[in-house]
């Protein structure tokens, strides 16, 4: 999975590291390879507008969890932005929010839809994920901007391979942490996975880094940090089972 990250990483990051280069009189050309570069391929995806999280309490592993998948989902919080499409997820980050690793604590309808989104992931068929990104309005958002007519075709075209196998790899990853749950008692309420997107990423326990390194790079958190928050791939599913998102971004 990280290979082909990585390998969209070195020939995005090619040309300007020559122009840089060519700039300096220097023709040495070094660039350095970070996997969540390939997000430039998401359709209306800003890419220069840093972002920031925090969260704090975090619960401690309980059971519950689906067999064979570690359990949780934390949410996308990034700072408001004006004339800017923000990223699905993203809110107000400034009220630390709990990481919830107990998904019985979730309401039945999110578990429900997350078990279903686990089990066809884990089909390694992308199309038995169609059934549950509902039509029209309700359709589950896979990019930032502008909605897609068929948000199979564009979750294979973002995998790194033909088949999407990667895309559901990582999915699969993303619904195995922690979560939180954010917007209570707003249009925006939502169960968000993964947590990162609501933590201060500089302020990681190693354990939280480890779990991190499960989804990303040590080069894409690095590169995290000094972005100023998570900014990979995040699903958030609202209180009534509705899959919202699968998006990427800040």
């Amino acid at each position: 999975m990280r290979i082909g990250k990585e390998k969209v990483s070195r020939i995005s990051l090619a040309p300007v590291m020559l122009a840089l280069s060519l700039a300096a009189g220097n023709f040495a050309l070094t660039p350095s390879a970070y996997a969540l570069s390939e997000l430039h391929k998401i359709p209306g995806q800003p890419n220069d507008q840093p972002a920031q999280g925090s969260a704090q309490g975090q619960s401690q592993p309980q059971g519950g969890t689906t067999p064979g998948v570690p359990m949780a989902d934390p949410l996308v919080n990034s700072q408001n932005s004006q004339g800017v499409d923000k990223t699905p997820g993203t809110q107000d980050n400034s009220k630390p929010v709990e990481v919830i690793y107990d998904i019985s604590k979730a309401p039945e309808p999110v578990r429900k839809m997350r078990q279903q989104i686990v089990e066809a992931a884990a089909s390694g068929d992308l199309e038995r994920l169609r059934p549950l990104m509902g039509t029209g309005a309700e359709q589950t958002q896979v990019t930032v901007g502008e909605p897609t007519e068929d948000p199979i075709g564009t979750l294979k075209d973002l995998s790194g391979d033909p088949d999407g196998d990667e895309i559901l790899a990582i999915m699969l990853d993303i619904v195995s942490t922690g979560f939180v749950h954010v917007g209570q008692g707003t249009a925006d309420d939502m169960y968000v996975w993964p947590y990162f997107a609501e933590k201060d990423l500089k302020s990681l326990t190693p354990p939280e880094r480890v779990e991190l390194l499960r989804i990303v790079t040590a080069g894409d958190l690095s590169d995290m940090q000094e972005f100023g928050g998570y900014n990979f791939y995040r699903l958030g599913i609202t209180p009534d089972g509705k899959w919202k998102f699968f998006t990427a971004g800040d």
